[in-house]
């Protein structure tokens, strides 16, 4: 049986289970001087962040305006619904199938001076592999792309796609940037974009 009527009660059960779960976390950045100096000049940026990781990363965000890129799946439907708590905007769409008009929004949001954040491996995969979208819609948006993670000193997995990680009670959070990648006008420049974002996202979620 679908129980598409709970599921409005469900999301803001997920949120309020998060946000209680999250108050016991404590976080230390490392890492954002480039990230300040950005903010301090306007300028938007892209923050990118493996799809694993994104809970963490939800709640030490929150309430800052960031507009994020979320799948049209069902499921993407879900964390429209917990980010809208938190204090989200959302463009639907992906950085793969079906991506144009969730990049075409994405671009939009940009030029119009806002951050965004969207997980390059997302909505399905394959995990830790950047998706090609995010480097285009840097480029025509003229915009930097930052890497971000989040690692745990205690975490659960979950048996997704994605190996889903959710920081335990009184976990200690990494959080920590990337610097700024910028994306030249050039296919070449793309490539080494996008194979430098793989690289620098696999190394901020190495434990430390």
């Amino acid at each position: 049986m679908k129980l598409t009527f709970a599921e409005p009660l469900l999301s803001r059960l997920g949120r309020g289970l998060l946000s209680v779960l999250a108050l016991t976390w404590r976080f230390r950045v490392t890492g954002e001087e480039p990230v300040a100096e950005l903010v301090a000049a306007r300028r938007p940026y892209i923050l990118a962040l493996w799809h694993s990781g994104i809970l963490p990363l939800l709640f030490s965000h929150r309430d800052r305006g960031i507009v994020l890129l979320i799948s049209r799946h069902r499921d993407g439907g879900h964390l429209a619904d917990l980010a809208a708590g938190l204090g989200y905007s959302a463009v639907r769409g992906s950085t793969n199938r079906g991506g144009d008009v969730g990049l075409l929004g994405l671009i939009g949001a940009l030029e119009t001076g806002n951050i965004v954040a969207l997980t390059p491996d997302g909505p399905r995969g394959p995990a830790e592999k950047v998706q090609p979208g995010i480097v285009s819609a840097a480029r025509h948006a003229r915009a930097p792309i930052v890497p971000i993670a989040a690692n745990a000193s205690a975490e659960w997995r979950l048996p997704t796609w994605d190996r889903m990680r959710i920081p335990k009670p009184f976990a200690r959070l990494d959080v920590r940037f990337g610097a700024p990648i910028h994306v030249g006008p050039a296919k070449e420049d793309a490539r080494r974009a996008l194979a430098e974002l793989e690289r620098v996202l696999a190394a901020l979620s190495a434990p430390a």
